[in-house]
C-alpha cells in the first residue's frame, strides 16, 4: 500500500421515500451538494442521489435510493444505527436553532467520547447526528444553503447496532484499515489511522435484540475506501483467506468500482475505489445538474425520464 492510501468510509447508502422530499432535505436543510443525479443500476426506474462536498470526495458522500411508496424500516440488530457528520465545534447552537426553525426532529445534546453529539432524523426517520469537532473551521465547505462557518465537513462516523463487536471488529482491523481506539459503555470505537473525514466506526454492542427490517429510513450499506483496483483486490483476498468471507465480483458503478460482502454482524459492507470520482462525466462546476445514466441505459433515456418522478 502506498503512503497516500487513506482508509475509512467512502460512502453510506440509505433508502428514502419521495424523491423530491429527500432532495429538499439534504440540499436545503442540511446544505449538502447534490453531486450526482443518476439511477439505481439495478432498478433504473428509481433515482440514485449522491450528496456530499463540492467534489463528492470520499468520506463525504451520503447516497439514497428514493422509492415513492417505500414502507418504513425498523431499527434492529445487524444494521447501521446512526450516520454522523462533522461540523465545527462552535456550530452546534446554529444547528439546534435551524432544526427548530425547519421542524426537524432532534434529541437533546449528549457527549460521546468527549465530543458534543446532536442526533436528529430526516423526514423518513433516517437516524443522523452532528458532532462538533474543534479546529475544522478552516476546512473547505460547500456553502449552498448553510454559511461556511457552520457547514457540514463530511462524515465523522457510522454507528453499527450489533449483537457483539468482536467479529466485526476483526474485519475492520485486519482488512479495512481500522484500529480499536476506545470503549465507552456499550460502544467500541475504531479509527482508520489519521483519516479525519469518515475515519471512525462505532459499534454499539447490544446483545440479543430484534433484527432490523429494511425500509425507508434504513441504511442499505456502508462503503469503505480502497485507493484503486489493486488495493480492493488485496482486501477481498484477505477477507477470503483470513476470514472465510467471499465478496461479489467487482461491479463498475461509473464513479467507483465495488465489491460487496456481509460482515459477521450481517451489515452489508462494500469496498469502493476512490477512482475515478464524480467528475468523470460532468465538470465539478456543474455536478448534479443533469441526469446521468450508465452507458447500458443511455438508449432508454426517454423511457426512464418519463418514469422518474419530477424533482426540479
Amino acid at each position: 500500500m502506498t503512503a497516500t492510501t487513506k482508509h475509512g468510509i467512502h460512502h453510506v447508502t440509505a433508502i428514502a421515500g419521495p424523491a423530491r422530499r429527500n432532495l429538499d432535505f439534504y440540499t436545503r436543510v442540511l446544505g449538502l451538494r447534490l453531486v450526482k443525479k443518476t439511477v439505481n443500476f439495478d432498478d433504473p426506474g428509481t433515482y440514485h442521489f449522491y450528496f456530499g462536498d463540492e467534489a463528492g470526495s470520499p468520506g463525504t458522500i451520503l447516497t439514497f435510493f428514493p422509492w415513492e411508496h417505500a414502507a418504513p424500516g425498523r431499527l434492529g440488530i445487524g444494521e447501521t444505527q446512526e450516520t454522523v457528520f462533522r461540523v465545527p465545534e462552535g456550530a452546534m447552537g446554529y444547528w439546534t436553532h435551524r432544526f427548530v426553525e425547519k421542524g426537524v426532529a432532534y434529541d437533546a445534546l449528549v457527549r460521546r467520547f468527549g465530543e458534543a453529539v446532536l442526533s436528529f432524523r430526516d423526514p423518513d426517520g433516517t437516524r443522523l447526528a452532528l458532532v462538533g469537532v474543534p479546529g475544522i473551521e478552516s476546512e473547505p465547505a460547500w456553502t449552498g444553503e448553510v454559511p461556511a462557518e457552520f457547514a457540514i465537513r463530511g462524515f465523522h462516523s457510522v454507528n453499527l447496532l450489533l449483537k457483539e463487536a468482536a467479529p466485526t471488529g476483526a474485519i475492520l482491523t485486519d482488512v479495512l484499515g481500522f484500529s480499536e481506539v476506545g470503549r465507552e459503555g456499550s460502544l467500541v470505537r475504531f479509527k482508520a489511522g489519521d483519516t479525519a473525514i469518515g475515519g471512525i466506526v462505532d459499534i454499539h454492542e447490544a446483545g440479543a435484540f430484534l433484527p432490523g427490517r429494511m425500509g425507508a429510513g434504513s441504511v442499505h450499506h456502508i462503503a469503505f475506501r480502497a485507493a484503486d483496483d489493486a488495493e480492493e483486490l488485496a482486501m477481498a483476498r484477505k477477507l477470503a483467506e483470513n476470514h472465510g468471507l467471499q465478496t461479489t465480483e467487482q461491479r463498475d458503478r461509473n464513479y467507483f468500482r465495488s465489491v460487496y460482502f456481509r460482515e459477521p454482524g450481517h451489515v452489508l459492507f462494500e469496498i469502493a475505489t476512490d477512482i475515478p470520482g464524480f467528475a468523470i462525466d460532468e465538470p465539478v462546476a456543474s455536478l448534479g445538474q443533469s441526469l446521468k445514466l450508465p452507458p447500458v441505459y443511455e438508449s432508454r433515456r426517454r423511457e426512464i425520464e418519463q418514469v422518474l418522478p419530477e424533482v426540479a
